[in-house]
């Protein structure tokens, strides 16, 4: 009888590991999921979907979203947010093409871009951390403030940049292209990647990310741990702002000009992103993989309703119904909660037998 019972007990230890991890990664699991069924519809839907210029294309055009999506998993990981983030993408597209037409050194007007996104980011989190303001009702007028900057100084036209200078090289460039046949990896991509590890290893291997994680669940907790609760709360809305200049940068690149036209209703996008990867919208909980496949989903579906020829008429209306139905099956059937029930119970039935 005691051999039999420690064979099932043994026999239940893989079953309890796997739901622990299911239980620990089940948002990313969802958005996995659902990110490849998306691929699959697509690529029956189209024969052009999985084509290697289509995909590029699609890595190229997703890696603004991509930039500033990790940047928000730490503003909403900490219970904060940040509606400003696409006036920021205008005022600093328009800004840079401004710039650039005065004759200021490109790698100077990529420093200043960034740090005028950095500073109004600064912006945001003092009146959040130390005024007190919520952060929906600070970032909602910084978004209104913003815009109409970007459009007094632009007048409303869309300003030109001069495609021979090296900052386009940033949105239009190729790394590896034409190297042995191969067409090469999209500059945009690589700068996402590369803001993809930063942010990984931030969130996930250093303090900081543990302390902006517990602010999110508990922040009278850290605080009587002897964080400085005020300062990290900043610091994440400057990390928006920063991350949100280089996505205009780079939307201005590719582009070839500047508009304070540029990125509306981007916020809500990567809010979605943000969201959809599994990160808790009230705090708590982030994920940067997470993330980074939601800001594909989101990118996957635009582009495969374009190539299946659908009117554009309901494409809006289809992606909606779609990141509605992703975001339900996370928070519902693969919710974390439910997961650590079930492997409490393998538990439990086991030590039993």
């Amino acid at each position: 009888m005691s051999e039999e019972g420690a064979t099932t007990t043994t026999g239940a230890k893989p079953s309890g590991r796997a739901q622990q991890f299911v239980a620990q990664n089940a948002p990313v699991l969802s958005i996995t999921v659902f990110f490849v069924a998306m691929c699959l519809v697509f690529a029956i839907g189209s024969d052009a979907f999985l084509s290697s210029t289509n995909l590029l294309n699609v890595l190229r055009q997703s890696a603004p979203l991509i930039i500033v999506a990790v940047a928000m998993t730490f503003v909403i990981t900490s219970a904060g947010i940040d509606l400003s983030v696409g006036s920021i993408v205008a005022l600093i597209s328009a800004g840079a093409a401004l710039t650039l037409q005065e004759g200021i050194p490109w790698a100077l007007v990529l420093l200043l871009m960034v740090g005028l996104g950095a500073l109004i980011g600064l912006g945001n989190g003092y009146f959040v951390a130390y005024e007190g303001i919520p952060a929906f009702i600070v970032t909602l007028a910084s978004l209104s403030m913003v815009r109409g900057v970007a459009l007094l100084l632009t007048e409303g036209f869309t300003i030109p940049i001069d495609r021979d200078l090296p900052v386009v090289w940033i949105g239009r460039g190729w790394f590896l292209e034409d190297v042995g046949g191969f067409q090469g990896i999209p500059i945009p991509a690589i700068l996402a990647a590369v803001i993809v590890v930063i942010g990984y290893v931030l969130l996930t291997r250093v303090p900081y990310g543990q302390y902006i994680t517990g602010i999110g669940a508990n922040a009278e907790a850290v605080r009587r741990a002897g964080v400085n609760i005020r300062r990290h709360i900043l610091s994440v809305y400057v990390l928006s702002g920063a991350a949100a200049a280089i996505a205009g940068i780079v939307i201005a690149a590719r582009l070839g000009s500047g508009s304070a036209n540029a990125a509306v209703g981007f916020e809500l996008q990567v809010i979605a992103a943000v969201v959809l990867g599994g990160t808790n919208l009230f705090g708590g909980r982030g994920t940067i993989v997470g993330t980074v496949l939601g800001a594909l989903t989101i990118a996957v579906i635009g582009n495969g309703l374009i190539l299946i020829g659908l009117s554009p008429f309901y494409t809006q209306i289809v992606t909606g119904a779609i990141l509605l139905i992703a975001i339900w099956i996370n928070t519902r059937i693969f919710a974390p909660s439910r997961f650590r029930r079930r492997a409490r119970v393998s538990k439990q039935e086991a030590a039993k037998a």
